[in-house]
């Protein structure tokens, strides 16, 4: 995929103007001072993809409307609230709240995949991101439409069912009447229109304001697998899945919602997750040939689909975040940008760390770390702020590998700091059944860590290279920007609210009221349309992740029904009996391995099915497991050879994409030894007594700032001798584990390279003599 272009897909004008202030903001001469000094402008304008269709009239509006009913949708069903609630009037025709748990991840599913595949393209559009694309074959778009048959076929079938099972017919898998409805009405015509069009978007193309036939096909089928299995599952069936009880369409019609999944996951991710997906599946049924501890049971086609669409795989933990607490959260950053709070972030940075060495490499960590936190995807993050941190830190003195790699390290840290986590939190909560707020003050101590590591990487980096800062008059002043505080509310809000002890649920709805509410106190005030588009723009958000977090279940569920993960952990049970090290080591390569091309919650929602019950075994506590494979399962992000963020990065800054990613790596480095440090000092995820917990946070502290000088090579104010370098290493990993011993030797280390640095001077430039040499 190619980074996303800077532009408000949702605009009649988005061709040729990127998005400004929604229509009924109500901007002023004081609005035009107030922007005067600003630099950021444009950090909350929605990125269109390549293959991103950009809609115009009538078919603009219609699509508007489906994104907007969706988002609120979930709003309105996760707060247990419907016209019928609201009015008294009852609605047959319309959803009534709380909807059945599965009936709801269905409908939740199946609208991400109508809407992605009405919006993205099953290639990329030519040129440009406004390229107006190439006219469709007219015998492709024939045989396109010949495909709606079949499809509606299906679709009428799943509704006739429904009407028979409303009507009293019994239904069981074993009748040979239905399972012949089932699979020559049903599975047959929806397999065909399925794979048929799947095909078709591959070699059809359509301009890209206009819909594309096969893609409406998509969108029918989806709707159909959706109306079958609610039927179905609305029924005693469910309870017969993986039995010979039940009926053949459900595995037939969970075939075609894989498909549909995988192939919206390619487009909308990337091939990455869709190939090692792939191979899970592959695994199902070559696993009874594999020697080893790869070795499974024979598992029919029939059973394992009639299950992968169950909670114990599609419909599971990973659809069961993204259908609640990550579509509350993007709705919340939707709204975030609506009111324009992500400029202010930015700009607030600028103000308050611009003037300093290197200022927007800081400037990059903090704007980065807050706004990843809020919209859970590295890449996407590094699009959004890197477009202004990037060319700013190349202009005052950042090589162009070095200012995409802090971009990229900046942005993954997001992803693990508190209380959003980038949805990550809420994922640990849901595998694990550790409260979330016991979770969110478990990662403080870490998150603290990476960021002040990678704060001193760059601020070592300034002055190794002599940068100054930027100039008072480039930046906004700080004045005015605490003038303008208040913008942080909705945040502290969501985590007062979180602390309170309301619910998740509950708390994101009261912060997403609140960003409407503060905007009426900045030049961009929210009403009824900024309302509505800030829903339009959650419904688009979502596409990528909700289909990301179903592909994932794919994975959880081959995971879960053939046994693998326990067998893993297995094999790293034995590594333990050798040494635990090697079995953390182990653990480690295997979630950056997992997590490498995919988003944080599926690297993390896969890892965790696989690596941290093996931890478990091992005797190591389940939080600390759990946050082991999580951290690392965010550094896939920025992890050589395949490093999404870092490649984000290096599309903005025009460096070679493997020495940013080699250059993030070197950057993030604190954050791929403080994992380990869990295991040895349980204090750094606030367990222990706050003594101890207060002494790991302040000498792991003391730590990363060591670890960072002895990267860096610089330290006491000058450069430092290759030896200083190697003792100020030592010292760092002595102090991050935090035992009384290890201080101490960590404390004489830091004295004696301070000693050497201060007296001697040693030649930084001085090389290791090799034995013989002169």
């Amino acid at each position: 995929m190619h980074p996303p272009a800077r532009h408000d897909p949702f605009s009649p004008g988005a061709r040729t103007r990127p998005c400004r202030a929604p229509a009924d903001s109500g901007r002023g001469d004081a609005a035009a001072q107030t922007d005067e000094h600003m630099i950021a402008d444009g950090v909350d304008d929605e990125a269109v993809e390549a293959n991103r269709r950009i809609f115009e009239g009538s078919t603009f509006w219609a699509m508007a409307a489906l994104a907007t009913l969706y988002a609120m949708f979930h709003m309105a069903a996760l707060n247990g609230l419907s016209i019928s609630a609201l009015t008294g009037i009852e609605l047959p025709f319309l959803p009534q709240f709380p909807m059945e748990t599965w009936n709801f991840r269905i409908v939740h599913v199946a609208g991400a995949l109508v809407l992605g595949f009405l919006m993205y393209a099953a290639a990329d559009f030519p040129g440009d991101a406004d390229a107006p694309g190439t006219p469709a074959r007219p015998a492709l778009h024939t045989a396109a439409i010949a495909l709606a048959v079949p499809a509606l076929l299906a679709l009428g079938t799943a509704i006739w069912f429904a009407l028979l099972i409303e009507g009293g017919a019994m239904w069981n898998g074993m009748d040979a009447t239905i399972k012949f409805r089932e699979t020559w009405l049903f599975g047959v015509p929806l397999l065909l229109a399925t794979a048929g069009a799947i095909g078709l978007s591959w070699a059809h193309s359509a301009p890209r304001a206009r819909l594309a036939a096969p893609d409406i096909v998509l969108g029918i089928c989806a709707v159909a697998v959706a109306a079958y299995l609610i039927t179905i599952y609305g029924t005693l069936m469910r309870n017969s899945t993986g039995t010979p009880f039940a009926p053949i369409g459900i595995s037939i019609a969970a075939v075609a919602g894989t498909a549909l999944i995988m192939e919206l996951t390619r487009r909308v991710a990337g091939l990455a997750l869709v190939i090692i997906a792939g191979v899970f599946l592959a695994y199902v049924f070559a696993g009874q040939y594999l020697p080893g501890f790869l070795n499974s049971p024979a598992i029919s086609w029939q059973r394992f689909f009639s299950q992968v669409y169950t909670d114990a795989g599609i419909l599971g933990p990973t659809t069961a975040v993204s259908s609640t607490y990550i579509i509350l959260f993007i709705i919340f950053a939707a709204f975030l940008q609506a009111s324009k709070v992500g400029d202010y972030f930015v700009n607030f940075a600028f103000a308050a760390a611009g003037r300093t060495r290197g200022g927007p490499a800081k400037v990059a960590i903090f704007a980065s770390g807050l706004m990843g936190m809020i919209n859970g995807t590295s890449a996407g993050n590094v699009v959004a702020t890197g477009s202004l941190t990037i060319p700013l830190m190349k202009k005052v003195g950042y090589h162009k590998k070095t200012a995409g790699a802090v971009e990229a390290a900046a942005s993954t840290g997001g992803q693990i700091m508190p209380p959003i986590m980038g949805a990550g939190a809420f994922i640990m909560a849901e595998i694990t059944g550790i409260p979330y707020t016991e979770i969110a003050i478990a990662a403080i101590i870490p998150a603290v860590l990476y960021f002040v590591s990678v704060f001193f990487m760059v601020d070592f980096e300034a002055a190794k290279l002599g940068m100054r800062g930027m100039n008072a008059d480039e930046i906004p002043k700080l004045s005015t920007m605490m003038r303008r505080v208040f913008l942080f509310l909705p945040i502290l809000i969501l985590i007062a609210a979180l602390f309170m002890g309301y619910s998740v649920i509950r708390a994101g709805t009261y912060a997403t009221l609140s960003a409407a509410v503060v905007s009426w106190l900045t030049p961009y005030r929210m009403g009824p349309r900024s309302t509505l588009k800030a829903f339009e723009i959650a419904g688009v958000m979502s596409i990528q992740i909700i289909a990301v977090c179903a592909c994932a279940g794919i994975i959880v569920g081959v995971i879960s029904l053939t046994g693998v993960g326990a067998r893993f952990s297995n094999l790293l049970l034995g590594l333990a009996g050798v040494s635990q090290f090697l079995a953390l080591f182990f653990a480690m390569c295997i979630s950056i391995l997992l997590g490498m091309g995919m988003p944080t919650t599926a690297a993390y929602a896969v890892a965790a099915s696989v690596v941290a019950p093996g931890l478990v075994e091992l005797g190591i506590p389940q939080l600390t497991a759990h946050f082991f494979v999580f951290y690392f399962a965010v550094l896939s992000a920025i992890t050589p050879p395949v490093a999404l963020a870092s490649y984000a990065a290096a599309g903005i800054s025009g460096a070679n994409p493997m020495e940013t990613s080699v250059a993030s790596f070197k950057i993030g480095i604190a954050a791929f030894i403080v994992p380990f440090m869990f295991f040895y000092n349980g204090a750094l995820l606030m367990e222990g007594t706050w003594f101890e917990v207060i002494r790991a946070g302040a000498t792991a502290t003391v730590g990363v700032f060591l670890l960072s000088a002895g990267v860096q090579g610089w330290f006491m104010g000058g450069r430092t001798a290759w030896f200083i370098r190697a003792g100020l290493l030592l010292a760092a990993l002595t102090m991050i584990e935090g035992g009384l011993v290890t201080d101490i030797i960590g404390l004489a280390t830091i004295a004696a390279a301070w000693t050497i640095q201060k007296t001697i001077h040693p030649n930084p430039d001085a090389k290791l003599n090799v034995k013989g040499a002169d």
